[in-house]
């Protein structure tokens, strides 16, 4: 059963690339986020994000940083058959400046390639099945500056993207990725670009790999071309509240706007679709922090042609050791949703 899901799950993955050309959904793996404390918050963290994680949903929020972080996430999606990971890491360089640099693969390793699994005289040969991997890549280098503008915190991203599939195709892509931020008296409140000049990704096919099994099977050989990932963007309000001498709370409301046409989301429309999503987060003396979140609300329609709203509620847990932090989410609860993700952790570590 198991390697059936990851035939099938393959099957899909390069039955996409078919429609090479088109751009909604380009390079959705940049889509699921970074670090668990963010996912737990149902991604609602573009004003309050201040660790490494920054480098993906702020970068201008790492002149916050007191000291140097680094941050490692593991997600398993599929059963286990896809594995998502993260490192990341930021520095402060002087009182004014920060920069930062981010790896995240999304990958299916161990997928047997049965194509040479018949020899020359129609015989079944298991020894000619070859295991091979697909993975994304993305490499993010950040940097922000203190006050630019009348208070606004600024910081950007370069993006560099490596997508292949076994030795069979690869691509390469290159992007940027621009942020701000402001304190204003309580509020907080900021925003980020992603994809602001658009990111392009070039792919290339080796036909040397599949081209005889294709022409046995009539298929259509795939060309080498180009997919466009255009701008969206997400932007947040964030408020601290102090409730006593050992509790307070922090909450954010997100507003994620994309421009690729009509999406299923709360607002839609052929021109832009807005999805909502709120987080909040529990601090008890800056030992553990409780989190919870709504996000992917959506309407939906019935077996009974009748509308509703879905959501996915989203908890997790933060524990803090002195320089040490281990934060753990719990996604996807009671399956309110499509997404496949359910347990999460990260471990970051301030260097002093």
């Amino acid at each position: 059963m198991y390697n059936k899901l990851k035939y099938l799950f393959f099957f899909f993955v390069f039955l996409s690339f078919s429609g090479i050309s088109q751009t909604k959904y380009s390079n959705e793996f940049l889509q699921i986020g970074a670090g668990a404390r963010s996912l737990s918050l149902s991604k609602a963290v573009v004003a309050s994000s201040l660790n490494s994680s920054s480098v993906y949903w702020n970068p201008s929020a790492l002149v916050g940083l007191n000291q140097s972080e680094m941050e490692l996430m593991h997600a398993s999606y599929f059963a286990g058959i896809a594995n998502f990971n993260q490192f990341s890491y930021a520095k402060k360089i002087n009182e004014t400046d920060a920069v930062g640099f981010m790896l995240l693969r999304f990958g299916v390793d161990d997928i047997m390639n049965t194509a040479n699994l018949i020899d020359n005289n129609g015989n079944v040969d298991y020894d000619r099945i070859e295991l091979f991997s697909t993975a994304d890549y993305a490499f993010l280098f950040s940097f922000a500056k203190k006050d630019v503008f009348k208070g606004f915190d600024v910081g950007g991203n370069t993006k560099i993207i490596y997508r292949h599939i076994g030795d069979f195709a690869n691509a390469i892509g290159f992007g940027f990725d621009v942020s701000a931020q402001k304190q204003i008296g309580e509020w907080k409140v900021a925003a980020i670009v992603r994809d602001a000049t658009s990111t392009y990704n070039s792919w290339t096919f080796n036909m040397d790999k599949f081209e005889e099994v294709y022409s046995q099977t009539g298929n259509e050989l795939p060309e080498n071309s180009s997919e466009i990932t255009i701008p969206s963007i997400q932007t947040g309000v964030n408020r601290s509240f102090k409730l006593n001498d050992n509790f307070s709370v922090n909450s954010e409301l997100d507003l994620d706007i994309h421009f690729d046409g009509e999406r299923n989301s709360l607002i839609s429309s052929s021109l832009f679709s807005v999805d909502p999503h709120f987080g909040s987060e529990i601090k008890f003396k800056e030992i553990i922090d409780f989190r919870f979140g709504i996000g992917d609300i959506r309407s939906e329609i019935d077996f009974n042609e009748e509308e509703y709203i879905s959501l996915q509620p989203n908890l997790g847990i933060g524990f803090h050791f002195d320089n040490l932090y281990i934060d753990y989410a719990l996604t996807n609860l009671g399956d309110f949703s499509s997404s496949m993700y359910s347990n999460l952790f990260s471990l970051r570590y301030s260097l002093k």
